[in-house]
């Protein structure tokens, strides 16, 4: 019986050795790099064999200043393993990533009573005064130090 099974694991083994995978490289059909200017802005592009593409451009906002900032924008196409074509643009800024396209899941709509407490909320803002008393009103924290009440034991 250990043969038997010996002689499958042993087969199995040599079968599953000889199934290479070979695929061909794929062609780069366009590629532009435009390295980072004097003034920080770039732009990239490529094509793939396969279909794939992309390309991005970016620059300095507000260069020199505290609120500098690298501001882009791109683009991706390419085709999902089921077949579906998806193309996604996308624009990152100082709000942060905000990509867009039809294959991107939507969030459920905001449920009809919190969206009149939301409402609500940004017609009565809290006035400025309670604001301010509420910040300064803070009470202080103390935190003892873990040795401030040691003393060396005496002995006599």
């Amino acid at each position: 019986m250990k043969s038997i099974i010996l002689a499958v694991a042993a087969l199995c083994a040599s079968c599953y050795a000889q199934q290479a995978v070979t695929k061909e490289p794929i062609p780069i059909i366009k590629y532009v790099n435009e390295g980072v200017g004097p003034d920080g802005s770039y732009q990239w592009s490529f094509e793939t064999g396969n279909g794939i593409q992309a390309e991005e451009q970016g620059q300095l906002k507000d260069a020199g200043t505290d609120k500098e900032a690298l501001q882009v924008q791109g683009s991706a196409k390419w085709t999902s393993d089921d077949g579906t074509p998806i193309q996604l643009t996308y624009i990152a800024d100082e709000n942060g990533f905000q990509p867009q396209g039809d294959h991107l899941p939507v969030p459920p709509p905001i449920p009809p009573a919190i969206q009149k407490a939301l409402e609500w909320i940004a017609a009565h803002p809290e006035p400025e005064e309670k604001q301010r008393a509420a910040a300064s009103n803070q009470a202080p924290v103390y935190k003892s130090s873990p040795l401030a009440n040691f003393r060396p034991l005496q002995k006599y």
